[in-house]
């Protein structure tokens, strides 16, 4: 047939161009200021993460009140004159005799693995609900958007503490709760890229080829709709992370003894004024986190915008 050399020609050329796109998004991204900020401190939680048992003096939930320290203790460095009789302890001990920087340096790996796993539910479940909404449209499109309407009538933390009540208090529901009320910001902007994508040539040269929907939804509509859906998980893992830590705060997310920064805040929040490390040390962590992730993602967003590349 005619169609079927046009067909393949234009798919050689989609793919050759967004191999191109990608290469010089990344090249672009990692000559965004912003992006470079974001990335450096986001390798640095990394680190912090996966290297928590080497970093960590002590561990998560070791108690130390038998050597010597006191409970709320303040940060005590050797080098600044703390000494040398007592342990060091350089973010201070916490209300339970524990080692606050170990509390910390463990609490990275919480809050990293929970904000990507929200976001990781999320976005397959907004992406599969935009893909068919998109693509077949009609009465299914009309369904999936306005329950997604639905969704997003509701204040997106006071609706995560609704869904963890019914479900029970715990990371794992936390997570669920935090990717079902973020489900509609990735279904929306699948389906308005799905719309723009399905009137392109090498899609209406797939479907006069006969080729099955769901073959043109895996191999054109999708590859070629991804590029707004990286943006917006880069900056919702940031958003994850701080809801997350939120829920913890207010006791429904994460459960002690686990180290993870808003349990930590929630615990020492009325210490503000006599014990003020155990409260501005996990806060300056969140605050790195959602800094990292929106410094990256916006960084992203320039680099695959034309319109705001100079």
């Amino acid at each position: 047939m005619a169609l079927e050399p046009l067909a393949e020609e234009l798919t050689v050329e989609r793919i050759i161009a967004n191999r191109g796109l990608w290469r010089d998004a990344f090249r672009a991204t990692l000559h965004t200021a912003s992006a470079k900020v974001g990335l450096v401190l986001l390798g640095f939680l990394l680190v912090v993460a996966v290297f928590a048992p080497l970093l960590a003096p002590y561990g998560p939930n070791e108690v130390l009140l038998g050597q010597g320290v006191k409970v709320r203790e303040p940060p005590c460095v050797h080098l600044f004159g703390c000494p040398e009789s007592k342990p060091q302890h350089i973010l201070g001990i916490d209300g339970n005799g524990r080692d606050e920087l170990s509390r910390i340096i463990y609490g990275a790996r919480v809050s990293l693995l929970a904000g990507a796993a929200a976001v990781a539910f999320a976005l397959v479940l907004g992406t599969i609900f935009g893909l068919l909404a998109g693509f077949y449209g009609r009465w299914f499109d009309s369904v999936i958007m306005r329950s997604m309407d639905v969704l997003l009538a509701f204040p997106a933390l006071l609706l995560a503490i609704f869904i963890v009540t019914v479900l029970g208090r715990g990371l794992v529901n936390a997570i669920v709760a935090i990717g079902l009320v973020t489900i509609p910001v990735y279904a929306r902007i699948t389906r308005a890229s799905v719309l723009s994508v399905r009137e392109q040539d090498y899609v209406a040269a797939d479907r006069a080829l006969g080729v099955s929907s769901l073959r043109i939804l895996q191999h054109r509509i999708l590859p070629n709709s991804v590029t707004p859906l990286v943006v917006q998980a880069t900056l919702g893992i940031a958003t994850a992370v701080l809801e997350i830590a939120a829920l913890s705060f207010l006791g429904l997310g994460v459960q002690a003894p686990t180290a993870e920064w808003g349990s930590m805040l929630a615990a020492e929040r009325n210490q503000v004024f006599t014990a003020p490390h155990l409260v501005v040390f996990p806060g300056i962590m969140i605050m790195i986190n959602v800094l990292a992730f929106n410094l990256l993602g916006d960084g992203f967003r320039d680099a695959l915008d034309p319109r705001l590349r100079r």
